[in-house]
């Protein structure tokens, strides 16, 4: 299985904008995702406000490509969400079951 780790700074003065489009739209996309096992997503804490990320565990890298394409080791997002973003970052690990 393959763990990705998806992270975004939205632009100053967005966050609430950007929450919003993150609970209404991008949480029920990413777990309703074929290919996905888990979705854990973060919202910010009071210490980095604007920063939510997702934690996501995939079946297999196939699963994770017929999502994201062949180059899934770029950070994509909704065109709906462009203007709110500031920054973004995604990492790939094996998941290492205990």
């Amino acid at each position: 299985m393959i763990m990705r780790i998806f992270q975004v700074v939205t632009r100053p003065g967005k966050e609430a904008e950007f929450a919003k489009f993150f609970h209404e739209t991008a949480i029920p996309l990413m777990k309703g995702t074929e290919g996905i096992v888990s979705v854990l997503p973060g919202a910010p804490r009071p210490d980095s406000p604007g920063e939510f990320s997702f934690v996501m565990v995939w079946k297999d890298l196939d699963a994770l490509k017929a999502f994201a394409g062949e180059e899934y080791q770029n950070p994509h997002i909704d065109p709906a969400e462009a203007e709110l973003v500031e920054s973004r970052t995604i990492k790939h690990y094996d998941l290492v079951e205990s």
